[in-house]
Formats: structure tokens, C-alpha cells, sequence
């Protein structure tokens, strides 16, 4: 019976040494790694959602009814101004064009025989001025018909780029039909929403005759090879949303950009003295940014901070934190306000630096 209290309790004492050991091992898992934000002179980067649009994008439609007879442009193509594009039939038009310049020449052989007869005093005044008349009004639905005519082609107003065809060879072509969209592609309207705080900032810093570039961020993240500039705003903004919109040049030497496409405009912001935290090191509740502060105590507590602008990997903070803080900068799903943690403290230089941040 000894013997087997004496094999129990040498269990229980390898048990209890297993388990101490355990919680050791659990123990130096869990201490976490802290920081502290630090101040650099930095720039922000603001990002827009952005449209792109052609500096003239129009819609070439017929001006005469008709069959579509010839279509010398495929979508895509490049046009020069006064390029013909189509060509609608115009033999209708050609005989009225013919009928009307033989009533003008019938009007002014009629008006100059009137002529001659005033002349003579053998005809009233009123009578030469009713043929004059009728010349004239002979003159211009010639010229009406010759417009007909020239309707019955369609040439580009502007060198652009030709959109999609919306009629096949051979159509009937109603007054007014949808042909096909030009867009002139040598500079981008960009256009974005700003919201009314940024915007009276940017009122503020900036005078009537500054020029104020911006960058593009493509579809593809990649940043656009040519700096824009802003251009103009728009005299409203939008009730609903609280924003106005910008709009911003781009060259298009290239031909990259197309009407329609999206991105984002880019725009930097110089902060001074700016206190900088790690994004990672920051969590959200209903919308607010808050951080896990370590007190003398080793214990943590959230504290609300607010933002003054973003970059990669960074937030610059206006109030909730300083530099003599320390804040949690891993683990923050592992914690609860008010646990005691141990940890190590890592300069907040070579946070950044590890992180690959765009502080200077």
C-alpha cells in the first residue's frame, strides 16, 4: 500500500513540475512587443477615387435620314480633324441640290430681264423688287439643299479616337441616329470629390495663382508617368455626400489614358513636426482609431486618439498620444483592457525603418 502512495505521489510531483514548465514556456510567448510614436516632418498622401474623362468626348449622329452607305473608320482608330467618316446615301439629296439650282438659275434669269424692263421704266419698282425677291429666296434653298448634301457626310470636328460603331453598313439612318463617340485623348479631365474640411484647407493654403500638382494611381497600381495639375472646382457641393468636386489636367502624350477609365488622384501634404504611429499598431470601434497604452504598471488601456492623415503602413495622430507613451504594437487581439503584459520596448526609429515607411 506504501508503495503505491509512494509511485502516486512521485506522479503527481512529475506532473506538477510538467505543468510549471508548461506555464513558463507559456509565459515567454506571451510577452509582447511595445513602441512609442515618434515626431518627423513627413508628407501625407491624401487618395481620391477618381473619373477619367476626355477633354471633348462627343456623339456623332446623323443629321439626314438615310442608308448608311460607307463607313471609312473602324472603333479604335486614331482620326484627324476633317477626316470622312461616313457617308450616307445621297443621291435624294444630289436631285434636290440639282432642282434648286435650276430655280435659282430660272429666278435670275427672271429678275434680270425684270431688270432691264425697270430700267426702260416699263415695269413698277415694286415689281423688280418682288423679282429680286424671288431670286434670293431661290439663292438660299440652294444653299439649304447644299447643307442636305454636306449632311449626308460625317466628318471629325477634332483628331480623336472612335468608339464603339452602333450602326452596320447599309442601315437606315433615322435624323439624329447615334453613330459612334469621339474623344480627344491629348490631355485627361480627372475628376474627384473632396470633402468640405479637406477643401478649406486647401482654400487656405494654397493663392489664386498657385499651381498645385497631383499624381495618378491607375487601375493597375501603378503610379501614371505624367504629374497632373488641378485645374478647376466646381461651384456647388453635393448636399448629400458633403463634397465638391475637383478637377485635375493630365497630358496624355502617350494615349494610356482613355475616356472612362478609373483610378485615384494622389496628393501630398506636407506635416511638420508630425507624430507618427505604426497603422498596425491601431484598432477600430464604431468608426474611432484607438491604440492600447502600457502604464507604469505594465498594464494596458485603450486610449481614442484622432487621425491628421495617412500613409503606407502610418497614421499621423493630432491628440490621444505622446511620445513618452508606450503602445502596443503586436498581439493587440491577444489583450484586454486592463491585463498586465510584459514585454519588450523597440526604438520607434527602427519600427519605421523595419516597416519601410515614407516618413522624412
Amino acid at each position: 500500500m506504501s508503495r503505491s502512495l509512494m509511485i502516486i505521489s512521485l506522479c503527481a510531483m512529475f506532473l506538477s513540475i510538467g505543468c510549471e514548465s508548461h506555464k513558463e514556456k507559456k509565459e515567454e510567448k506571451s510577452k509582447f512587443l511595445v513602441t512609442s510614436p515618434i515626431r518627423k516632418d513627413t508628407l501625407i498622401v491624401n487618395q481620391y477615387v477618381a473619373q477619367i474623362q476626355s477633354i471633348r468626348n462627343i456623339e456623332m449622329r446623323a443629321q439626314e435620314r438615310g442608308y448608311l452607305e460607307k463607313i471609312y473608320v473602324d472603333e479604335g482608330q486614331l482620326v484627324k480633324k476633317g477626316q470622312l467618316m461616313f457617308k450616307i446615301m445621297p443621291k435624294l439629296y444630289n436631285a434636290e441640290l440639282q432642282k434648286a439650282k435650276a430655280e435659282a438659275h430660272f429666278a435670275q434669269i427672271e429678275y434680270q430681264n425684270t431688270k432691264q424692263l425697270a430700267d426702260s421704266n416699263v415695269v413698277a419698282p415694286n415689281e423688280l423688287a418682288m423679282a429680286k425677291a424671288k431670286y434670293e429666296k431661290a439663292q438660299a434653298e440652294q444653299s439649304l439643299a447644299q447643307v442636305h448634301l454636306d449632311f449626308t457626310e460625317i466628318r471629325a470636328p477634332f483628331d480623336g479616337i472612335v468608339d464603339r460603331l452602333h450602326l452596320k453598313l447599309g442601315s437606315l439612318v433615322d435624323e439624329g441616329e447615334l453613330l459612334t463617340s469621339l474623344s480627344d485623348n491629348s490631355d485627361m479631365w480627372v475628376y474627384y470629390n473632396v470633402p468640405e474640411a479637406e477643401y478649406l484647407d486647401y482654400k487656405q493654403a494654397i493663392h489664386e495663382d498657385d499651381s498645385v500638382n497631383v499624381e495618378l494611381l491607375m487601375a493597375n497600381n501603378q503610379i501614371y508617368n505624367h504629374d497632373g495639375f488641378v485645374e478647376t472646382i466646381e461651384g456647388e457641393f453635393n448636399n448629400e455626400t458633403g463634397n465638391i468636386a475637383f478637377r485635375a489636367n493630365f497630358p496624355n502624350p502617350e494615349g494610356l489614358l482613355r475616356h472612362g477609365e478609373t483610378g485615384s488622384v494622389l496628393t501630398k501634404v506636407p506635416f511638420k513636426n508630425s507624430l507618427l504611429i505604426p497603422q498596425k499598431a491601431t484598432f477600430e470601434v464604431l468608426s474611432k482609431h484607438y491604440v492600447y497604452v502600457v502604464n507604469e504598471d505594465h498594464k494596458i488601456e485603450p486610449r481614442e486618439i484622432s487621425l491628421a492623415g495617412e500613409l503606407p503602413h502610418i497614421y499621423a495622430v493630432n491628440n490621444g498620444v505622446t511620445v513618452d507613451d508606450k503602445i502596443l504594437l503586436e498581439g493587440l487581439r491577444k489583450v484586454r483592457d486592463g491585463d498586465e503584459i510584459e514585454y519588450d520596448f523597440e526604438d520607434p526609429q527602427e519600427v519605421i525603418d523595419h516597416l519601410q515607411l515614407y516618413a522624412e
